[in-house]
C-alpha cells in the first residue's frame, strides 16, 4: 500500500512541476507582421508577377476599343466553386492573335488583394490564365492587350460574379 501512495505522490509532483515549467517561461514581444507579397503561378505561357496586397479601387472604370484589324474577344468567368474560388480569362479568338505580343490580366479581390498573370505569344483559341478570386460578387477583373506598337489598351473592366444563375 505504501508503495502505491509514494507511486502516486511522485507522478503528482512531476506533474505540478511540467505545468509550473511550462506557465513561467517569459510572454513573446508583440510583432507587427511585414506586409505580404502575392505571387502568381498559372499555365506556361504566363510569367508570374508579385504584387504588394495594398488596397485598391475596385470600382470599374471605363474601356478602350481595339482598331478592327487587331481586334481580341476575351472571356472571363469565375468557377464558382466556394472551396477555391478562381477567375479565368481565356481568349476566344480575334483579328490579332497573331500580331499581338501580350495579354495583361489583373484582379482586384474584394479582400484587398491583387493578382496579375501574363498570357504571350503564341496566343491560340482557349489561352487562358487562371488567378485566385473570393466568394463575393465584387472582384474586379482587368484585361490589357500589348499592342504590336507597345501601346496598352484595356479592353476589359468589370465586376466577375461569383455564381450566376441563368
Amino acid at each position: 500500500m505504501n508503495k502505491i501512495v509514494v507511486s502516486a505522490f511522485i507522478l503528482g509532483a512531476c506533474l505540478v512541476l511540467a505545468l509550473v515549467a511550462g506557465c513561467t517561461q517569459p510572454a513573446a514581444p508583440a510583432t507587427t507582421p511585414a506586409p505580404t507579397v502575392v505571387e502568381t503561378t498559372a499555365a506556361a505561357t504566363e510569367e508570374p508577377t508579385a504584387v504588394p496586397t495594398t488596397p485598391e479601387s475596385i470600382t470599374p472604370g471605363p474601356t478602350q476599343t481595339l482598331p478592327e484589324i487587331w481586334s481580341m474577344e476575351i472571356q472571363v468567368g469565375s468557377n464558382g466553386e466556394a472551396i477555391n474560388p478562381q477567375i479565368t480569362a481565356t481568349l476566344r479568338g480575334g483579328k490579332g492573335m497573331n500580331v499581338i505580343p501580350a495579354i495583361d490580366v489583373k484582379v482586384t479581390r474584394s479582400d484587398g488583394g491583387v493578382e496579375t498573370a501574363r498570357m504571350i505569344q503564341p496566343l491560340h483559341v482557349g489561352s487562358s490564365v487562371t488567378l485566385k478570386g473570393t466568394t463575393s460578387n465584387n472582384d474586379r477583373a482587368e484585361v490589357w492587350v500589348i499592342t504590336p506598337n507597345g501601346d496598352s489598351v484595356k479592353i476589359y473592366d468589370a465586376y466577375v460574379p461569383f455564381r450566376s444563375f441563368n
